[in-house]
């Protein structure tokens, strides 16, 4: 349960990183909008492709959780070792090509990476490297802080 926990905010605080590149990306004009707001779009009510009152907010809580998420089996699958920043890394590509070569565009929320436009995969693949380096580095020093005691 400890590692549950660790993983868990050490993906909070993963997902605020990534959050910083991937507003950076849309302020550079490399991404019309986001993509937890896009799957927010087409799981409300309504219109799958329109903009929706509330997307904003819903599309960030998701991310945040699925986020969090991650993280939590990120502690559980390292068990509280630490682990080299490439694992985070290669960890957060995994989740990045799963996702956007997988069910996002199965569920016709956005193109696989392969057919989007350029700035945005650019954008996310850069978002994950932060996830998954931040992911790592506050999970070995959650795994640090507990070994002192």
């Amino acid at each position: 349960m400890r590692n549950l926990m660790k993983g868990a905010a050490s993906g909070a605080v993963a997902t605020a990183a990534m959050s910083v590149v991937m507003l950076a990306g849309s302020r550079a004009g490399l991404m019309e909008d986001q993509p937890p707001k896009r799957i927010a779009r087409a799981v409300l009510p309504g219109h799958r492709h329109r903009s929706k009152p509330g997307e904003g907010v819903v599309g960030a809580l998701a991310h945040l959780g699925f986020g969090v998420t991650a993280g939590a089996l990120y502690g559980l699958l390292t068990r509280g070792r630490r682990t080299p920043s490439a694992l985070g890394v290669g960890y957060a590509l995994t989740i990045w090509i799963a996702s956007y070569e997988g069910w996002i565009p199965s569920l016709d929320i956005l193109p696989p990476v392969s057919r989007d436009r350029p700035g945005r995969p650019a954008v996310m693949a850069l978002g994950h490297v932060v996830y998954g380096s931040a992911l790592a580095a506050t999970l070995n020093r959650l795994n640090a802080r507990t070994d002192l005691r």
